[in-house]
């Protein structure tokens, strides 16, 4: 066979294969006989080439098992700035800001979908976007691109989740109602352990026994510091209330009233408040001799379990067993609002030192949910659901953000921020519920103590303020240059 003869039988064979148009949208006939060819062509006809195609982001990719993968360095922003940076590039559009694109796509937020693309009709109105490119650029990516890695690149806060320092703390008792840990502002945690108080320096590690009630057969069910962080005040179980001053390690006060166990107190200047189990709340001034009662406020139909001041120390807020949240002001012997959104004991209680007038409370195992109020006008506001008991809450001093400590049934710790209510961060370690939350006086770190006797401490919030302080005609020092 002669090689025009060879070639003759090649171009019959393929003859079907070069005159097919794979970009006509008319169909050809198969060639009647079967042909094995030594390569696959792929037919297009029936594609839909309008059909926009686009990977899902997967955030968490789970191995074959169920475990979760080794966590990536590359943050959500670093990811977010790459798939633009393609977008640009690729696709002819001009994005230049990170989080502008985040906040109308929704990039930042994984969707939550096993397949791999998703697809969406075409826009029409979608014009085709020349990239701008410049003759003169020494760089090769388009004028929005180069504007897109020149935008300002805000370092992401990274919360560590294993606490800092933990110490022990044996006899804490696991009971939702007592609050047997607070943080004075000289640096000085007080922890109620059994029938003693105990007093551990942040500065020096240093740990002293303030009191023990061991004498009395009584224990201690509450403690809180002054504002000044000279004295504190220790409720105990048989009733009565007895203030310390630490400098001299001396007791200074015993103020009784109670028929039962104070589980909260809150301290306003020299006014001490105490909440009991006799459902009523006292508040007296801790300079006047011990039997003067000076302000006796009744509402609660059961425990009294949370008291806290508004940081303009005139409004208290208490919080009870009865499932209801009080507030009070200076002049009147009654509550001013009532709140009884909330379906189980509520402990948790917290207000703002950033919004005027906000006060945040949680809920116990059957409400589980942390809801936020406007006392100025007295309307509830939003809420979330967190799925566990809710036992602690405290705002940070330099951002919106709020921390809350929980206990059945996940006995967790999570950072919160607000007004959006997107968790920052998910702390775990306590093996039983973390009942108890102090903030140190520098606003960065916290400790939990929890039934399983420890202390745990956390740094969880920073000192840089994350929202630029408004501008305001009545402030003098605006206008000074």
């Amino acid at each position: 066979m002669t090689s025009t003869d060879v070639n003759q039988r090649i171009l019959k064979e393929y003859k079907p294969a070069v005159a097919r148009n794979l970009f006509r949208t008319e169909t050809f006939s198969e060639p009647s006989t079967k042909v094995v060819y030594d390569r696959h062509i792929p037919r297009r006809v029936h594609n839909n080439w309008g059909i926009e195609f686009a990977t899902i982001p997967d955030s968490a990719r789970t191995s074959p098992a169920g475990k979760k993968a080794r966590e990536t360095t590359e943050s959500p922003r670093d990811t977010s700035a790459y798939n633009c940076l393609l977008r640009n590039e690729l696709l002819g559009e001009n994005i230049e800001d990170i989080k502008t694109q985040c906040d109308e796509r929704q990039a930042c937020t994984p969707l939550k979908s096993k397949n791999l693309f998703k697809y969406s009709s075409p826009r029409m109105d979608k014009t085709p976007v020349k990239l701008q490119t410049s003759p003169y650029s020494l760089s090769p990516l388009s004028h929005s691109s180069q504007r897109l890695l020149r935008s300002p690149h805000k370092a992401t806060r990274k919360i560590s989740r294993i606490p800092f320092k933990v110490l022990d703390a044996p006899e804490l008792q696991d009971d939702f109602y007592l609050n047997l840990v607070d943080w004075s502002a000289q640096n000085v945690l007080s922890v109620g352990l059994g029938n003693c108080v105990y007093l551990w320096s942040a500065c020096t590690s240093q740990v002293t026994r303030l009191c023990d009630l061991s004498g009395d057969n009584n224990a201690v069910t509450s403690v809180a510091w002054s504002e000044r962080g000279h004295l504190v005040a220790v409720g105990t179980h048989h009733g009565y209330v007895t203030v310390w001053d630490v400098a001299s390690n001396k007791q200074v006060n015993k103020l009784q009233g109670h028929t039962a166990r104070v589980g909260a107190l809150a301290w306003n200047g020299d006014v001490l408040s105490s909440g009991s189990r006799d459902r009523i709340i006292l508040q007296r001034d801790t300079r006047t001799p011990p039997t003067v009662v000076e302000r006796r406020l009744t509402g609660h139909r059961q425990e009294v379990c949370g008291l806290k001041w508004s940081p303009d120390n005139q409004y208290l807020a208490s919080g009870g067993n009865d499932n209801r949240l009080y507030v009070w002001n200076m002049q009147s012997l009654s509550p001013v609002q009532t709140y009884t959104d909330h379906l189980a004991a509520v402990k948790a209680i917290a207000w703002s030192p950033h919004h005027h007038g906000l006060l945040a409370s949680g809920g116990g195992t059957a409400d589980r949910c942390i809801r936020f109020w406007n006392t100025l006008t007295g309307q509830p506001m939003q809420y979330v659901d967190t799925g566990s008991q809710v036992c602690n809450l405290a705002w940070s001093k330099h951002s919106s953000e709020l921390v809350s400590t929980h206990g059945y049934s996940q006995n967790q710790i999570l950072v919160w921020k607000y007004p959006s209510l997107t968790q920052v961060a998910k702390l775990t370690g306590h093996s039983y519920r973390v009942l108890y939350l102090a903030l140190s006086p520098d606003g960065e770190a916290i400790v939990t103590g929890a039934g399983d006797e420890t202390l745990r401490f956390w740094n969880v919030f920073s000192k840089a303020r994350s929202q630029k302080e408004t501008r305001s005609v009545l402030s003098l020092y605006t206008g000074i240059r």
